[in-house]
């Protein structure tokens, strides 16, 4: 896909991997529309993205466990900036590891809405419009949970494992109608995600998200007669 003028939407923009995503993709041509939960911090990815080369971009406030403002995001989207021709699921959030027991109710529910069913919402909302374009693709950010079962995380994992499935069924279902379907299973990345959740582990040591940013880009702008369905990036 030649990225040149394409509009892009990348969940969880505001931050960690979404943010450099956005940037890649702002250096590529694309349009970019940053979906996240803080407006300040969307205010500065839009200003970054706009110099690093964006035709057009917007930080829109969405918060994935709400289906209101996901439903809200997608139908003021096309008169927004226009129709998108790229989704990047990217939006997800981890919960502090241990049996299943010591996972507050609260971050249970958490997690599930916002690494898959919002992510899900999102997705059937914005197929139709995705389908209208001559070239369009889904892209989902899933992580090495969705392939790989590790003691402590059986909330995140199952929300991965969930998505990995999802991304699947997808490529089925779209591969008639032109939309291409593609997961991304990443290992550790140096992002504050493992912070956020009061986790202490050695990010120093993980995969940097800029580099990632640019296997999402190398991903997308393949051509026309070769996609990459699935890769797994590894330390």
């Amino acid at each position: 896909m030649d990225l040149r003028g394409k509009l892009a939407v990348v969940t969880g923009g505001s931050d960690g991997i979404g943010r450099h995503i956005c940037l890649k993709l702002a250096a590529a041509g694309c349009g970019v529309a940053i979906l996240g939960r803080n407006a300040d911090r969307l205010a500065t990815v839009e200003a970054e993205t706009l110099a690093a080369g964006a035709p057009k971009a917007a930080g829109l406030v969405c918060d994935m466990t709400d289906p209101s403002a996901i439903a809200s995001v997608a139908a003021t989207l096309p008169t927004r900036l226009g129709a998108p021709d790229i989704l990047v699921n990217n939006a997800g959030i981890w919960h502090r590891t241990g049996p299943l027991d010591t996972i507050p109710e609260d971050m249970v529910e958490q997690t599930i809405r916002t690494n898959l069913t919002g992510t899900i919402q999102l997705t059937r909302a914005l197929l139709p419009d995705l389908r209208k374009r001559d070239e369009a693709a889904v892209l989902n950010v899933i992580s090495k949970s969705g392939v790989v079962a590790q003691a402590g995380q059986s909330v995140y994992t199952a929300t991965k494992y969930g998505m990995r499935g999802f991304t699947d069924v997808l490529k089925s279902d779209e591969a008639e109608t032109g939309v291409r379907i593609a997961g991304l299973y990443q290992s550790g990345t140096n992002t504050g995600m493992f912070a956020k959740a009061g986790e202490d582990v050695p990010n120093h040591i993980f995969t940097e998200p800029d580099d990632l940013a640019d296997v999402v880009v190398f991903m997308l702008s393949r051509p026309p007669k070769l996609w990459m369905h699935e890769v797994r990036v590894e330390l």
